[in-house]
């Protein structure tokens, strides 16, 4: 079926209804090119992509789009596997990293994640830029090394392969020069057809809201929710979305190793195996991201037929936390993606130590009260300005780059209290991200009202 650009154009910009065979038509033709005719040029698909952003697209559109992306490319066949296949996804975030505690406790439950992930942009971080900071790490395999690794302990983490999903490079790489990136259809699209490309049965969606999110306003964050929950049970996969706060970091950690760090130190924290204890006011400082692995797997577990409700789901995920074989996945899953493997076990075994940055500074509190509001974006911009985050795609990335919290919203705190600790592989960059932690970090004589860091859970029918 040959549609020509201009009219699927001009529908949309109409506000009339495509077909499944007019948004396929154009997907197909962007990205194989045969036809000099049919092609659509950049600037015809900079004017889909406006008409989309202005006009928004009705489920069965966005359900088409998002199949037609899904398909422009190679695919994951899940079904050598033989198992029920769940991942979960991040719209982003500061001090993010529950990907990394996640994958191996659902492993460890038996469920199967292929678990394709993506890098740091702007003020928030990456899966594979920490994952990258492991020794010999390597995220970038071929389907069938994919495959091979999640037979073997079941998970991998990798990254998106060039033929997977070409439609989407092809138009996220307008939409960053149209202004268009922001149309919750078009990020929903992105996402999703990313996601169902891994072949999963079952989705859990951790969508962000909050002054460290790019949907700050709760509204936004609900409508996307509420897409990326229809489309993929529109397309077959079981989905559900936790809308979170993004108010301040996750955890105690933000960058790339020092996040890695923190895993681990859970890991070894509650693993029999190991004779580590974090003291009682680090755990303390780690609780939300434990709380907010266990909701995520909790879900996960539960929708792949692991535990009967989320609730019981959770508890099941802290108990393959605390018997240690979440962490043994993790470590047979590096060993399998490694090239240094005894370089990695080496780091493992003393993480804080392998954490070496070249300079570090301290921000202290100047006055009594509780810390009060952050503006988490700054905080995310800070780290990506010590290094550890890139502005545009490809730029490198520092290992041991980052900040410490060792405050929450709400402590209470005294004048001259450690705050944050600021850390960069060249002291140079460390003068502005201080001036913006300073600027940010507002303490108060009351303390503040506290937000939930779960805040509604979607599901299809978009109760919760």
């Amino acid at each position: 079926m040959s549609i020509h650009p201009i009219d699927v154009i001009q529908h949309k910009r109409d506000g009339l209804t495509l077909s499944d065979g007019e948004i396929n038509s154009f997907i197909r033709a962007l990205v194989e090119r045969e036809s000099p005719t049919d092609t659509p040029t950049d600037a015809q698909t900079a004017a889909l992509l406006m008409a989309i952003f202005i006009r928004g697209l009705i489920p069965q559109e966005l359900a088409a789009l998002t199949q037609a992306m899904r398909f422009s490319g190679e695919v994951f066949n899940s079904a050598p596997l033989q198992s029920f296949t769940v991942d979960k996804h991040s719209t982003g975030g500061v001090g993010d990293k529950t990907s990394l505690l996640v994958a191996p406790i659902v492993a460890a439950s038996g469920l199967k994640d292929p678990m394709i992930s993506g890098r740091s942009l702007g003020h928030t971080g990456g899966t594979l830029d920490k994952l990258e900071t492991i020794p010999g790490f390597r995220t970038q395999l071929p389907l069938s090394e994919f495959l091979s690794i999640i037979q073997q302990c079941g998970f991998a983490m990798a990254g998106q392969t060039p033929s997977l999903v070409p439609a989407d490079r092809i138009l996220y790489a307008l939409r960053d020069h149209t202004g268009t990136v922001e149309s919750p259809y078009l990020i929903t699209a992105s996402i999703m057809s990313k996601k169902l490309a891994a072949g999963l049965n079952g989705l859990v969606l951790d969508v962000k809201t909050g002054s460290g999110a790019f949907m700050s306003k709760y509204s936004d964050a609900q409508l996307l929710a509420r897409l990326m929950v229809d489309t993929g049970e529109l397309a077959g996969t079981r989905t559900v979305a936790l809308l979170t706060s993004m108010d301040q970091p996750l955890g105690r950690f933000s960058g790339n190793w020092i996040e890695v760090q923190e895993c681990l130190e859970l890991f070894q924290h509650f693993s029999p195996d190991f004779a580590f204890t974090l003291s009682p006011e680090k755990l303390r400082l780690s609780q939300d991201l434990l709380d907010l692995t266990h909701a995520l797997t909790g879900q996960m577990l539960c929708i792949g037929g692991k535990a009967d409700t989320p609730e019981a789901g959770a508890q099941l995920s802290a108990q393959l936390l605390a018997d240690g074989s979440a962490f043994r996945h993790f470590l047979e899953m590096v060993e399998l993606q490694s090239d240094k493997v005894a370089e990695a076990v080496a780091a493992f075994a003393n993480p804080a130590a392998f954490h070496r940055p070249s300079g570090i500074r301290r921000v202290t509190a100047d006055r009594d009260g509780f810390l009060a509001a952050m503006d988490c974006t700054e905080i995310g911009w800070a780290v990506q300005r010590l290094g550890a985050g890139r502005t545009h795609p490809g730029d490198p990335v520092s290992a041991h780059a980052g900040i410490e919290m060792h405050a929450k919203l709400g402590d209470r705190i005294v004048a001259g209290q450690l705050l944050t600790t600021l850390f960069s592989e060249d002291p140079e960059l460390l003068d502005e991200p201080e001036s913006m932690l300073r600027e940010t970090l507002r303490t108060s004589a009351e303390a503040p009202t506290p937000i939930p860091l779960i805040r509604e859970i979607v599901t299809k029918n978009h109760s919760g």
